[in-house]
């Protein structure tokens, strides 16, 4: 039974609705990439797909706008998938189950996927909407853009004919973006030894959960709670005032997510067992003192647990503790080109043993300023290799710079202030958005970035608000219908 297709505009939530049910992570595409062959096969519409998967589908000019410059209409496949730890759900095979919730469609348990299943929803409903008289349409689906980009990486300047972009990838209705930060990955690879975990001990499990997470570029300046950080501090109080060994460390997930929940095993002298409940169960008073209702649902507990066979050495654990101590986390710089936009962020995004002895902490920068990203890349590199660890940084993604003068934006404005009256917020993002690369292959071409409003991107609390998507799809249609003709 339906949940959504009685929401208005019908035709976006009848095919967003239909992509909640089909597996999209990043990296694992192939069957959001098969559906949407389908739909251009069963609408015989003209379509090709590259050597990595993007997928380009293209509406034929409506008689008589022949003369039309061609719009590309560009979103991404990929999804990334948060879940609640209590949450059952197989992200190969479970649909994501979408609820209403006032005046929000959000998910049961995960992330639901509107970024940016709603921008791909909106592409089909073009596609399919007879009664659009527009110019010729091309229709850009990219994937892994969560989680590298490598989709837009690969893009070939070729691909698609249009010199004017819109990206469906933007997530506050009311703003129109002409710009974002560039972004890169620093990952640290760590060894240690494995040592027996000894006798006359008890072992238990530290648990960091609640925290809100979210997007590491949208907001990274909200002061969140890093469950990554905030476990490394418990750790190091407990080594400054007890004998711990650290059997494991599994905190946070995706590189573009602020990490969540961590969770630690870790071994104690009998005699310090209950001293140390008791310091961590006082400590929890102490940490939502300090975040008040910015984290009100934060968790700091700990139980037992059976013994482990084998610790880390203390030497390794030791250069961890202040590997994760000094590591930054946060914005770093603030613009000064434009009121209230992040310049420059770092975030410390997950750790996770291995099972070969090793240990990887995986962060990513992000800046409008390139120089400014690599050097943010550089004060992470710097404290990871102080610990000894191996150190490797990702390619990376440009920037898009603003155009105030862009042909589109002043469409776009137009539009805008036609349908509602009232003029719309210009602004650059610090999250990343494809249209750096594809500047960066297609020179020249005009590109702006727009969407509905949704909040708590890459979290299980993943909502977009319903009078927004409507008002998202008046714009996109404004826009497609007065594309301006060729010179």
């Amino acid at each position: 039974m339906s949940v959504l297709s009685k929401l208005s505009p019908a035709p976006i939530w009848i095919y967003f609705e239909e992509i909640c049910s089909i597996p999209r992570l990043s990296k694992n595409e192939g069957k959001i990439r098969q559906y949407l062959l389908d739909f251009a096969k069963k609408n015989k519409l003209e379509f090709k797909e590259d050597e990595v998967g993007n997928i380009l589908i293209i509406k034929p000019s409506s008689p008589g706008m022949e003369n039309r410059k061609t719009v590309v209409l560009q979103s991404h496949m990929d999804m990334v998938g948060e879940k609640n730890a209590d949450y059952p759900h197989d992200w190969t095979k479970d649909p994501i189950i979408p609820v209403i919730k006032g005046g929000w469609v959000t998910a049961t348990g995960t992330t639901l996927g509107a970024d940016d299943g709603i921008g791909i929803a909106s592409q089909m409903a073009i596609l399919t909407d007879k009664n659009l008289k527009a110019g010729k349409i091309e229709c850009l689906f990219t994937v892994d853009e969560e989680s590298g980009m490598t989709g837009a990486i690969n893009l070939k300047s070729d691909f698609f004919t249009g010199k004017t972009l819109l990206n469906l990838d933007s997530e506050d209705e009311g703003i129109l973006f002409i710009g974002c930060a560039g972004g890169m990955d620093t990952v640290g690879t760590m060894t240690y030894k494995s040592i027996a975990a000894g006798s006359d001990k008890c072992a238990i499990i530290i648990s960091v959960t609640g925290l809100h997470g979210g997007h590491s570029g949208d907001e990274i300046h909200k002061g969140y709670g890093n469950s990554v950080k905030i476990m490394n501090r418990v750790l190091w109080n407990l080594s400054n005032q007890f004998e711990i060994s650290l059997a494991d460390f599994d905190g946070g997930n995706l590189r573009n997510a602020i990490p969540r929940e961590a969770f630690t095993n870790v071994v104690v002298n009998k005699e310090d067992c209950e001293a140390v409940k008791s310091w961590i169960n006082n400590f929890h008073f102490t940490l939502t003192d300090e975040i008040g209702d910015l984290e009100k649902d934060l968790k700091l507990s700990v139980k037992d647990s059976g013994m482990p066979p084998f610790v880390m050495d203390a030497e390794s654990q030791k250069k961890l503790i202040n590997v994760l101590s000094c590591c930054p986390h946060g914005v770093i710089a603030w613009s000064r080109e434009m009121d209230d936009l992040v310049e420059t962020s770092t975030n410390l995004a997950a750790v996770k043993f291995t099972d070969k002895n090793a240990i990887k902490i995986i962060s990513t920068q992000r800046s409008s300023v390139e120089s400014s990203k690599y050097d943010a890349g550089a004060m992470v590199e710097s404290c990871l290799r102080l610990a000894g660890a191996e150190v490797v940084h990702s390619d990376g993604y440009p920037g898009w710079k603003p155009n105030m003068t862009s042909e589109i934006l002043n469409l776009t404005r137009n539009s805008y202030v036609k349908l509602f009256g009232k003029e719309p917020l210009v602004r650059a993002i610090h999250a990343g958005l494809e249209c750096g690369l594809v500047h960066e292959k297609n020179k020249g071409i005009d590109m702006i970035s727009f969407g509905p409003t949704i909040r708590g991107a890459h979290t299980p609390e993943e909502m977009i608000e319903i009078k927004t998507a409507q008002m998202f799809w008046d714009l996109l249609i404004e826009v497609v219908i007065n594309m301006p003709v060729n010179k």
